[in-house]
Parts: C-alpha cells; sequence; structure tokens
C-alpha cells in the first residue's frame, strides 16, 4: 500500500514538472540602431564551451550557423573562420575576415539527470554579438530549456537523453535566434548592397 501511494506521488511529481517550466523566459540586449549599422556579414567564432562535451560544442555551433543563414546573413563557412583566426578580438577578426560582425556564443549548461524513471536534458547557452570595427555590443542574449523524457528501464532513458539533447539545443538556438533582427538578405526585405566575403561570392 505505501509502496503505490509513493509511487503515484512520484508520478504526480514528475507530471507537475512536466507541465511547467520547461524553458525558460528569453531576454534580450540590442541596440536602438541595429538597422542602421548595416551587418550583413557575421563570423561565428568557435564555441566556448563550459561542459566537459567537446561534441556538443560542435553541434550547437553548425545549429547556430544554419539558424544566422535562415535570418538573412550570409553563411560564412566555419573552417574559413577556423583556419584565419585564433583567439582574437573582434576588431582584428573584422579586419582578416572582412565581416560586419562577430558572434560569440558560450556553452553553459549540458547536462543530462536520471530519478528512477525520469531523466533531464538541459541545454543553456549565451550569445553575444559584436560589432567588428567598434567591439560594441550589437546583441545579446541567453536561453536555457529542459527536456524530459520517461521509461521504465535506465538504459532506455540514456538512449532517449541523447535524442533530447539534440531537441534542446535546437530550441535553444531557434528561440535565441528568433531575437536576432533579420539579416539584409531575408526573405521579403529589401535588396541589400552586395558585399563579398573573401571573394567567395
Amino acid at each position: 500500500m505505501l509502496r503505490y501511494r509513493l509511487r503515484n506521488i512520484l508520478l504526480l511529481i514528475i507530471i507537475i514538472s512536466f507541465i511547467f517550466g520547461c524553458g525558460s523566459k528569453i531576454s534580450r540586449t540590442i541596440i536602438p540602431d541595429y538597422d542602421k549599422k548595416g551587418i550583413r556579414l557575421i563570423a561565428l567564432m568557435p564555441i566556448t564551451n563550459k561542459t566537459g562535451d567537446a561534441e556538443a560544442a560542435i553541434v550547437l555551433r553548425k545549429a547556430i550557423l544554419e539558424k544566422i543563414y535562415f535570418k538573412g546573413y550570409p553563411k560564412i563557412p566555419l573552417n574559413v573562420v577556423d583556419e584565419k583566426i585564433k583567439k582574437i578580438p573582434p576588431k582584428a577578426v573584422g579586419e582578416i575576415l572582412g565581416v560586419d560582425a562577430v558572434m560569440y556564443c558560450t556553452l553553459d549548461e549540458w547536462k543530462t539527470s536520471f530519478m528512477l524513471i525520469y531523466a533531464q536534458a538541459t541545454v543553456a547557452v549565451s550569445f553575444e554579438l559584436r560589432d567588428a570595427k567598434t567591439e560594441e555590443i550589437l546583441w545579446k542574449t541567453n536561453y536555457k530549456v529542459a527536456k524530459r523524457n520517461y521509461d521504465f528501464t535506465r538504459k532506455r532513458l540514456e538512449m532517449k537523453s541523447c535524442q533530447m539533447f539534440e531537441l534542446a539545443a535546437q530550441e535553444v538556438v531557434a528561440k535565441a535566434m528568433s531575437t536576432l533582427p533579420n539579416g539584409p538578405d531575408f526573405p521579403g526585405g529589401a535588396p541589400a548592397q552586395k558585399r563579398h566575403f573573401l571573394g567567395l561570392w
């Protein structure tokens, strides 16, 4: 009898935690005259990784690059950025790569917690876009999301947690990037004055 009561209480806690608080409230900081800055080319720097998972930073960086592209900013290949720069200030990156802005991202959390039949994958990322000429912060935000799953065995929960991480990372990137102003190449926007990145396009 006590065992059934404890199981019911546990299930109730899990259901309540599932209903409330799957993602944190998103906030952003953006300069008032962002649209007058003429930002078109953004170099996405390597992710600062505060977690122990090296693969997580690679997955996250690729997801962010895709979102930047779909926001109307040309895609600058990550390998081109990595070959040209090391840890240098935004101004130097701007001069070397010929870009308007530099994006820095920090992977703050990438962890799974397990409790009986419940697993939670948490991903938290901070984003900062700096002007390549002045180093002024143009836009910044952070977002944290928790994806939950349930199963009766620990092994199946661990397998599901891999999928949850990818979904959580995609949601973090989508929510954060939704606050970044659209680029000049965004469909439906005014035609932009084209500048070429290293002569590649």
